[in-house]
């Protein structure tokens, strides 16, 4: 995680988040254009994520924020605003620890390629009954679907990232395969070593939350997949993180539908 101080109006925010900014240290930790993320050096540490109303993301990661949290799996949610500009402000506590494209994992990759695999399978094992969002699957397809119609794709994942040299390549195999989805297991929806916060090689916690519901196991497990390749520039930990998730329970199929469902997402 990048952090680059900052200085703010205090004006601009909501007066509920007062008293956590007023006399404290920020910085800017933002790694994403659809929000912006400070962390607020006071106390143990807080997380302040705000964003437009109408995206419904940070709706999202509230909700799947506070479910996480229940369960020990993510940090508290102490504020959710929406104020008079119509923008979303999400405050949280600071898990302890540091997430995993620390040089301290990255630096032991096959340790860490383990490590959240196994990770990964506990949380894929979880009870998820009571999970506010139980149509994970349905959103995916329909976000794909949507910005299909509308051409919104992100270009800059042909060919390297995912392997399709065009949108309509992946369309077709979302078209071949989407109803091969299933909607029965627990997912955070974005498994990457950002999102995933140890402390001493011990598991703290799951931040950015908002892709998260019941879906496919095998949109978590592509993005452990992509992460390793992205973070350690090169795919030779692939096969090792399947293995050590359970080969077993994947289909390679799957993984190239999830792959082209994420150019459109």
């Amino acid at each position: 995680m990048t952090l680059i101080p900052i200085n703010i109006d205090l004006s601009l925010y909501p007066a509920e988040l007062q008293s956590f900014l007023s006399n404290a240290k920020i910085y800017d930790s933002s790694c994403s254009p659809q929000a912006k993320v400070i962390f607020i050096d006071k106390d143990e540490g807080y997380f302040l994520k705000s964003c437009p109303v109408g995206s419904k993301k940070l709706h999202h990661e509230e909700e799947m924020t506070r479910y996480f949290h229940k369960m020990g799996l993510a940090p508290e949610v102490l504020a959710y605003i929406t104020d008079e500009y119509d923008h979303d402000w999400l405050l949280t506590t600071k898990i302890q620890g540091d997430d995993c494209t620390t040089e301290s994992y990255l630096s032991h990759p096959e340790r860490l390629c383990d490590t959240i695999a196994e990770q990964l399978v506990l949380l894929h094992i979880m009870d998820f009954s009571d999970c506010p969002i139980q149509n994970h699957t349905e959103r995916y397809l329909i976000t794909a679907i949507i910005n299909k119609q509308t051409d919104n794709f992100d270009k800059s994942h042909f060919p390297d990232s995912f392997g399709y040299s065009s949108p309509n390549e992946a369309w077709a195999v979302i078209q071949k395969y989407r109803h091969l989805l299933k909607t029965d297991t627990l997912l955070h929806g974005d498994y990457c070593l950002p999102n995933i916060i140890l402390q001493d090689w011990k598991f703290s916690g799951f931040v950015d939350l908002d892709s998260g519901g019941v879906g496919d196991r095998h949109v978590d497990v592509f993005w452990g997949i992509w992460t390793l390749w992205y973070n350690l520039k090169t795919d030779k930990y692939r096969q090792r993180f399947i293995d050590a998730y359970g080969r077993d329970k994947i289909d390679e199929d799957l993984l190239r539908l999830v792959a082209a469902i994420e150019v459109f997402c």
